[in-house]
């Protein structure tokens, strides 16, 4: 199986900045498309940012685009969110996921998932 491990979160101000990476080991599928997801205590999942197999398309939730730029290495088996502009509503656990073939948006299409990795942002 595909095993995800997310890091780079911790607590930042307001405006600052942060950047995640999640890390892919095991069996690795070329044509994978990966995402981001956050979650907030109370909330539903939420999408983030996802990005296509060839890292040619990319695709942003209103509430992040022009502030959060996702990005992948296929070569290093790793995709990053770099997070800019950080706002408290950002505030959430980040997961990572991977499924097979096109990309898309809601979560319950994504088969693997990493265990998540804290962002806190303090006004």
């Amino acid at each position: 199986q595909v095993q995800l491990v997310e890091s780079g979160g911790g607590l930042v101000q307001a405006g600052g900045s942060l950047r995640l990476s999640c890390a892919a080991s095991g069996r690795t599928v070329s044509s994978y498309s990966m995402g981001w997801f956050r979650q907030a205590p109370g909330k539903e999942r939420e999408f983030v940012a996802a990005i296509n197999w060839s890292g040619g398309a990319l695709y942003y939730a209103d509430s992040v685009k022009s502030r959060f730029t996702i990005a992948r290495d296929n070569a290093k088996n790793t995709v990053l969110l770099q997070m800019n502009s950080l706002k408290p509503e950002d505030t959430a656990v980040y997961y990572c996921a991977a499924k097979e073939g096109a990309t898309k948006t809601a979560s319950t299409w994504y088969n693997y998932w990493g265990q998540g990795t804290q962002v806190t942002v303090s006004s």
